[in-house]
């Protein structure tokens, strides 16, 4: 079954996750999108677009895998931080289209992106790992605190608070809302806006700008996972 698709129009890579449900980040869908991505570098894309399905960004980490504990859960959790590592150190601008909900690795998701566009309306954007009894994993601390101002970390994470789309703005860990019918083209708008960019000062830079923070989720994802190999 394909997770995801992936189309490239005028150098812009536009990668679709729709499983037809909550777009859990299963390892199959991992591994679809480690495919993806690979693609895209393949193709030279001078910019990337990751989106959901409409109402649905993600979900999060598959539950059923999650549940069922083990050595394939492990390997979902680390290939699901190891994701967002290589997001957040992307050689060119991703570009994130965040379509409805997004929870849990969903929203780490999100947040490792260059922008955010996201749906205006009745979505939640939240990690709720403590309202459902998990302690917040060092990667996903890491990720939050970047994006996130210092009073709303602090909720997001002990409280598990919900933010509205409005809210995610006003957070940082939206840039910018509008219809839900025009959050694809409107990433794929800014994506294309971002062709401009040097291909070489664009990722020296981002470099610069997140190399302590990607230092951190590395530091974060060893030691969360010390007994799971690395999914590259």
């Amino acid at each position: 079954m394909t997770l995801l698709s992936y189309t490239v129009d005028d150098a812009v890579a536009t990668i679709t996750m729709d499983d037809g449900k909550a777009n859990a980040l299963s390892p199959a869908m991992l591994e679809e999108f480690a495919a993806a991505l690979d693609r895209a570098e393949s193709d030279s894309a001078g910019a990337v677009v990751l989106a959901g399905r409409p109402g649905r960004f993600s979900g999060g980490f598959d539950l059923g895998v999650l549940g069922g504990g083990g050595a394939e859960a492990g390997r979902m959790l680390r290939g699901g931080f190891e994701l967002a590592e290589r997001l957040l150190g992307f050689r060119c601008p991703v570009v994130m289209a965040c379509t409805g909900h997004a929870v849990a690795m969903g929203l780490f998701l999100l947040c490792s992106g260059d922008y955010r566009i996201g749906a205006a309306g009745d979505f939640k954007l939240q990690a709720n790992e403590v309202a459902i009894g998990l302690t917040m994993p060092y990667p996903a601390l890491t990720i939050l605190r970047y994006r996130l101002t210092p009073s709303s970390f602090d909720r997001a994470v002990g409280l598990s608070e919900v933010f509205t789309p409005a809210d995610a703005v006003d957070v940082g860990l939206l840039d910018r809302l509008v219809d839900p019918a025009t959050v694809v083209p409107a990433a794929r708008e800014v994506a294309a806006s971002l062709l401009t960019l040097d291909a070489s000062a664009h990722p020296a830079s981002k470099r610069r700008a997140r190399g302590t923070l990607l230092a951190d989720l590395r530091a974060g994802i060893e030691t969360e996972f010390p007994n799971v190999a690395a999914t590259g």
